[in-house]
């Protein structure tokens, strides 16, 4: 095998009888976890033909999806991680954006897939818990390890993200850049072969992959996952593998600590968790109460730059910038921003000059592109400058601070998606003249989902029949739903007639215009009302998040 790529990193735990994998009940040593993939690797390339070698699997976590990312690796094909939560048309150009010539899935998957115009034959879905697929990969048990096997270079990975285009975008990882990526966090995070590396984020997202499987296959550490995330199981779980290392997104962090507490939360194995966007409070809630390190970055699937936090930095703050090439840029003039100003209570005072986008200067080496989208590769590293798409703002000591994404950017749950395809599925509904969906702040991390609506005139919003309609919509992806609707008489345009997103998204809530509100996770909605909001309000401050309120607007 070839140094420097991910298949060698597989190749050195052949025959390796230290633990490899648990899921449940059941276990693998890392040398059957590499006679599986090589199994699933010699399947594959019998099944291949002209054309990008490119494998789409549509699983939850679990062994098949560890296998095949093994199989990828040691075939030299790239694996495309597609997202469970898309539906329908837009799940139909993942796959066919992607140029997935082979679709692993499961019984489950098969039924969503199956309605759909995918471009490639049944035949070419490979359905794990099938009795066909174990009669076909029986016939390739104890295939060899291929050699010379895949070059650092060859494509790897393709993970979907978001953009501002309306549409995911697929970047690109090679062997060789996963490979750094392993070795790299491995050494800085400390990973050992005795951790024990607990993950339930999904393998579809880069921080699974890149986060929590590559360091420990780096040092043969044990990789532990489960189907999805479950607060409720997250503590069972850790005790259950003996897990000493977790990673997370988003708000993962807040549900487990909304469980109820136990006196004997702290009694576990756990000795460090990494990820993004969990708010402070939930940092140091989640340390006293479980008794495990939290470690905090932020980063991208793209490469071009992370920011890590520091002791004694402001509360809020990323951290400060990795090196002088990192900054805060206005995206029209390229200049660099000046620093944000505070009032006594930490609201910014200057969001319209200090808030600008993340750019380093020096990143556009490390981003490998996106795959089959030239004009996103354009964007992204304008004046050969790494371009984050994320907004943020630093202040006089020059720490940054994240100011979430432009009004056609959304994260929710630490998923990224684009405004556009929801706008469209909310205008289907017959009384909706004009739709808007933008992003508003969440009370402990990321965004939520808001939409202003612009009816006929004479129709009226009844809040239950348009619940049932969305509930209707197989296009609705499992976290688009709006978490807010704004009825607006008339929708603030431009003068070339293109909505204004701005004055809205500040508003959010905020207004004498009728919102309504999803207050759980139904589809369902009641009228907002001021003690709502100032309900709302408190919860904001309650998280450190005053900062991200709202402002008062008649917009």
């Amino acid at each position: 095998m070839k140094d420097g790529t991910v298949a060698a990193m597989l190749g050195a735990r052949a025959g390796d009888a230290h633990p490899g994998l648990l899921f449940g009940d059941e276990a693998w040593s890392w040398g059957e976890v590499v006679e599986e993939s090589a199994a699933r690797a010699a399947m594959a390339a019998e099944l291949r033909r002209d054309g990008p070698f490119h494998i789409g699997v549509l699983l939850e976590n679990g062994p098949e999806y560890v296998f095949w990312l093994g199989a990828a690796a040691l075939a030299g094909a790239a694996l495309v991680g597609i997202n469970p939560t898309r539906r329908g048309a837009e799940l139909a150009r993942d796959v066919a954006h992607t140029d997935c010539q082979l679709i692993v899935t499961d019984a489950a998957g098969w039924e969503t897939l199956r309605p759909l115009d995918l471009g490639i034959g049944g035949e070419r879905i490979l359905v794990v818990d099938s009795d066909a697929y174990a009669q076909q990969l029986a016939k390739f048990a104890g295939a060899p390890l291929p050699d010379p096997g895949p070059d650092p270079e060859d494509l790897l990975l393709l993970i979907f993200t978001s953009g501002s285009t309306g549409a995911p975008k697929a970047v690109r990882c090679t062997q060789g850049r996963l490979a750094r990526i392993g070795e790299t966090a491995g050494m800085f995070y400390g990973f050992s072969r005795d951790d024990i590396c607990y993950c339930s984020m999904p393998m579809f997202h880069g921080n699974a992959i890149m986060a929590v499987w590559a360091p420990g296959l780096s040092v043969g550490a044990t990789f532990a996952t489960r189907p999805k995330f479950s607060a409720s199981s997250f503590l069972a779980d850790a005790r259950k593998f003996n897990a000493t290392f977790f990673n997370y997104v988003g708000k993962s962090l807040a549900y487990v600590l909304a469980t109820p507490e136990q006196p004997d939360d702290a009694d576990n194995s756990l000795q460090r968790g990494f990820g993004t966007e969990a708010s402070e409070r939930d940092i140091a809630e989640f340390e006293r109460r479980f008794g495990c390190k939290v470690i905090e970055g932020y980063g991208m699937s793209e490469g071009g730059t992370s920011i890590r936090r520091v002791p004694d930095m402001p509360k809020g703050a990323l951290g400060p910038a990795p090196s002088e090439a990192v900054m805060v840029l206005n995206p029209d003039t390229a200049e660099e921003c000046p620093p944000a100003r505070f009032d006594a209570g930490g609201r910014l005072l200057n969001p319209d000059e200090a808030i600008g986008e993340i750019v380093n200067k020096e990143g556009a080496a490390g981003f490998e592109g996106y795959h089959n989208n030239p004009e996103a590769n354009e964007e992204r590293t304008r004046n050969g400058w790494y371009w984050t798409g994320d907004l943020g703002y630093r202040d006089a000591e020059g720490f940054f601070y994240f100011a979430g994404r432009s009004s056609d950017w959304l994260r929710v749950d630490s998923e990224n998606f684009a405004a556009a395809p929801i706008e469209r599925i909310l205008l289907h509904h017959p009384d909706v003249v004009m739709a808007a969906v933008y992003a508003v702040p969440d009370a402990r991390a990321g965004d939520q989902v808001m939409a202003a609506l612009e009816l006929h005139p004479g129709a009226t919003f009844d809040p239950d029949e348009y619940a049932a309609f969305l509930a209707a919509q197989d296009d609705l992806g499992t976290k688009w739903a709006p978490r807010y609707i704004r009825i607006v008489a008339d929708m603030p345009l431009t003068g070339t007639n293109k909505v204004m997103k701005a004055p809205l998204q500040r508003a959010a809530w905020i207004t004498d215009d009728v919102v309504y509100r999803r207050p759980g996770r139904d589809i369902a909605y009641t009228r907002m009302t001021d003690d709502d909001r100032e309900a709302l309000a408190k919860e904001f401050a309650e998280y450190e998040r005053t900062a991200f309120l709202p402002s008062p607007s008649t917009a």
